[in-house]
C-alpha cells in the first residue's frame, strides 16, 4: 500500500483526503491542521486525485468499525 505523507510532515495524504471527502473545504482543512499551508493541502489533494483508488483503499483499511466506536460518539 501507498503511505504518502505531506512533505516535511507526518500528516498522511489520507487524512487530508478524508476531510475533503467529508466536505471540508481546503481553507477549513488549514484551520484544522494549522501546521500545513494551503499549498500543501492542494498538493495533497492533487496527489490524492492521481492515486485515488489506492488511497481510498487505505482509508477503508484504517476505518474503525462502527461496533468499536463508543456509542456516545456516534
Amino acid at each position: 500500500m501507498l503511505f504518502r505523507s505531506v512533505v516535511g510532515t507526518r500528516t498522511p495524504v489520507r487524512a487530508i483526503a478524508e476531510l475533503w471527502k467529508f466536505g471540508v473545504a481546503p481553507e477549513e482543512i488549514v484551520i484544522r491542521l494549522p501546521h500545513l499551508t494551503l499549498a500543501q493541502i492542494f498538493d495533497a489533494l492533487s496527489y490524492y486525485q492521481e492515486h485515488q483508488a489506492t488511497i481510498d483503499q487505505d482509508i477503508l483499511h484504517n476505518r474503525i468499525p462502527d461496533d468499536q466506536i463508543d456509542s456516545r460518539l456516534q
